[in-house]
């Protein structure tokens, strides 16, 4: 008679552990094949996806977020007031590869001039083909350091990747 505990005991086990092991392989699926439209970005792949000109930006930059935003500053009293930012997807162009937007007339000789004087790069978002995308010459701010990189178990970028 105490052998009939015991094996229900083993079969119980067993079960609560298959539906474990199933409920874990069923979340890895829905949460791998779910896709959501309301502007998560849970991936580097979910960037560059939504980047404007995805593959020019893949091959000759990186995608990132773009964020428009002001800033206000009072006087008496000493006050900065930020606005709420407006994001959307945009891209880094490499230096070596600023002739991109040259050939489509989006900058011309005296913004690459300024450009590169100051050790910058172009940025842009919207679509290069359409009427008016937004092309800025941006400064990559290395003050402030990137605590993701400094974190023990994890790699460096590849050189390269490092700097625009």
């Amino acid at each position: 008679m105490s052998e009939k505990p015991a094996i229900l005991s083993t079969v119980n086990l067993f079960i609560v552990g298959a539906v474990f092991i199933l409920g874990i392989g069923l979340g890895v699926l829905f949460s791998s094949s779910t896709s959501s439209t309301t502007g998560n970005i849970a991936t580097r792949y979910d960037l560059d996806k939504m980047a404007p000109n995805p593959e020019i930006c893949a091959q000759f930059g990186a995608s990132a977020v773009a964020m428009d935003m002001r800033a206000f500053v009072t006087l008496n009293p000493i006050a900065v007031y930020i606005s709420r930012p407006k994001t959307e997807p945009g891209c880094i162009l490499r230096s070596s590869n600023w002739s991109i937007l040259q050939q489509r007339n989006l900058i011309d000789q005296k913004a690459v001039n300024e450009c590169r004087n100051r050790m910058n790069t172009f940025g842009f978002v919207g679509d290069l083909d359409a009427r008016d995308p937004k092309v800025d010459c941006v400064y990559q701010n290395d003050a402030a350091e990137n605590l993701f990189l400094n974190q023990s178990g994890g790699s460096a970028p590849p050189p390269e990747t490092e700097r625009f």
